[in-house]
């Protein structure tokens, strides 16, 4: 199923807009907008989508969320039960990456998080917030003009520097080239984005990078802190989540698609990775989108 787009243009005359979503559940909608998002879940539990990560959430969880990048927070089955007393309370941040100007991130004192919405493509988790923190993003609420604005400045410098998260969605899902500082690892990257789908020597990469392959792979490794094999298995997986949500093609025919030769080690290697098999994946994601109708605003 492809995710809706959805508008969230700003029509108050703000730079960029601060929500609080409080209902019986969530919005049950596998979307995407321009804008990206940080969201705070106050209260309620279930299962987070983003990308082709597929996850628990709980109430004090962060998550930020890159420029149309897919995802849906979807509740519990409970929540959906007759007679249910159950509440989901979050709130959401929305904002351009150029909403304070194309330039201003690039200032010096603004490098790291400058990295921060880089990396926000791929889906961040923030875990173990205080409450000190958790309070700051719930005081937007009741801010406005230079006061609001320095705050968020305050809130995204603050992420910027949390050491416990995880990124969501694989890089091979998104499918996107991601600058590093290397250029090695550039010309590295560009050659595995473009070739994936099919056969990769270790012989080969490492020629690009002007490397032998012994040295190629200690480097590799010292700067992923994993095997070049397991990089490529991970984009090829991504991949492979991409087009089983779309479903527009059968598992076999995805399986050659994404550079493996034979289906043994695509579902070995798919469930190594995801944690479930091609087929529960699926199931997943269409359970998810069942009878799929917006009983809630929240994003």
């Amino acid at each position: 199923m492809q995710p809706h787009l959805l508008d969230r243009k700003n029509h108050n005359n703000e730079s960029f807009t601060v929500s609080r979503h409080h209902g019986t559940h969530f919005l049950r909608v596998w979307h995407y907008h321009e804008e990206l998002e940080i969201a705070l879940i106050l209260k309620s539990t279930g299962t987070r989508f983003v990308g082709d990560s597929i996850e628990k959430f709980q109430p004090g969880q962060i998550v930020l969320l890159g420029k149309n990048l897919p995802h849906m927070w979807l509740n519990d089955d409970t929540y959906f039960e007759d007679g249910s007393t159950l509440e989901a309370d979050s709130i959401a941040i929305h904002f351009r990456i150029e909403f304070l100007g194309s330039a201003f991130f690039l200032a010096p004192e603004f490098h790291s998080v400058h990295k921060l919405l880089q990396t926000a493509k791929r889906g961040i988790l923030f875990q173990d917030v205080n409450k000190q923190f958790k309070e700051e993003i719930i005081d937007l609420l009741g801010s406005d003009g230079v006061e609001r604005l320095s705050k968020l400045l305050v809130i995204l410098n603050r992420l910027s520097k949390w050491e416990n998260f995880q990124y969501l969605s694989s890089e091979g899902f998104i499918k996107s080239f991601n600058p590093r500082e290397s250029n090695k690892l550039n010309k590295v990257y560009e050659y595995i984005y473009n070739n994936f789908s099919k056969s990769i020597r270790l012989k080969d990469v490492a020629e690009v990078a002007h490397m032998n392959p012994s040295a190629f792979s200690r480097f590799f490794k010292k700067n992923h802190n994993k095997t070049f094999t397991r990089y490529l298995n991970e984009i090829r997986i991504g991949y492979a989540c991409k087009l089983l949500m779309e479903g527009k093609h059968k598992i076999l025919a995805i399986c050659f698609d994404c550079g493996f030769n034979n289906i043994s080690n695509f579902n070995r290697q798919f469930k190594l990775i995801r944690g479930m098999t091609p087929t529960n994946f699926i199931k997943v994601y269409k359970d998810s989108n069942l009878n799929i109708g917006p009983r809630s605003n929240r994003d």
